[in-house]
């Protein structure tokens, strides 16, 4: 592929600032000099430089932020921080997009990517790719209240019963549960329709990719082959 296009498809911006910064001996190729536009390069492997910043030549991103409090996933924020303001220019020019959202007082697991294919796969109504949440209550969660969200709850405004998986009491305000749905507000809602109130929210797990024990709030990590496809089962 031509210099120029990888920049390009790398986020650097058009293919004319492509070639400014190529030309103006921005752009290294393994510690060389490149200043050619039109030069072959083989993308399997690249590691490349623009102005002095390492890079790593990705045909499509995918990303896990530990999500943190006051961030809101848009790029128009209205009352908090964006999410996307945590990522450099060259990410943001490559229009990665969230899968999924996670309200403003939500934390955890988050992912984004600038794959349609993989966005749809975990997005899409009939995939119920599994979230698993760790959840504090306002008041003690109860055994009947666990039990009735294994049997399945109703949502107002919403089609069909909402059900949990996996229902875990961790303390006497805190217990973890997986959903297979993906509803506006929907572990608040069916939470409330047992008769309780959240408190916290943290995601922890999509489909079987959990979110790694290292990742500090606010950090966020490129993910592997194999990472990307535990997300999807």
């Amino acid at each position: 592929m031509r210099l120029e296009k990888i920049l390009q498809s790398q986020g650097f911006g058009s293919r004319r600032e492509c070639n400014f910064l190529i030309k103006k001996g921005y752009v290294k190729i393994d510690g060389v000099l490149c200043q050619d536009p039109k030069q072959e390069v083989k993308t399997t492997d690249l590691e490349f430089s623009v102005n002095d910043m390492p890079y790593t030549y990705r045909e499509k991103v995918y990303i896990a932020l530990n999500k943190a409090v006051g961030y809101e996933c848009s790029h128009q924020a209205q009352y908090h921080f964006s999410v996307y303001e945590q990522f450099p220019e060259p990410l943001l020019l490559r229009q990665i997009q969230t899968i999924g959202r996670l309200d403003q007082d939500t934390t955890g697991l988050l992912l984004l990517t600038d794959d349609g294919q993989l966005l749809q796969a975990l997005t899409h109504p009939k995939k119920h790719v599994a979230k698993e949440y760790w959840i504090t209550t306002v008041d003690p969660i109860t055994q009947d209240q666990l039990d009735r969200l294994a049997q399945g709850v109703e949502l107002r405004n919403e089609k069909g019963i909402y059900t949990a998986t996996d229902l875990i009491k961790t303390d006497t305000h805190a217990f973890k549960m997986t959903i297979h749905q993906g509803v506006y507000h929907q572990v608040k809602r069916m939470v409330a329709a047992v008769g309780n109130k959240v408190a916290t929210l943290h995601r922890h797990r999509v489909g079987g990719f959990e979110l790694p024990q290292d990742l500090k709030e606010g950090d966020w990590i490129y993910l592997t082959e194999d990472q990307v496809a535990l997300t999807k089962q």
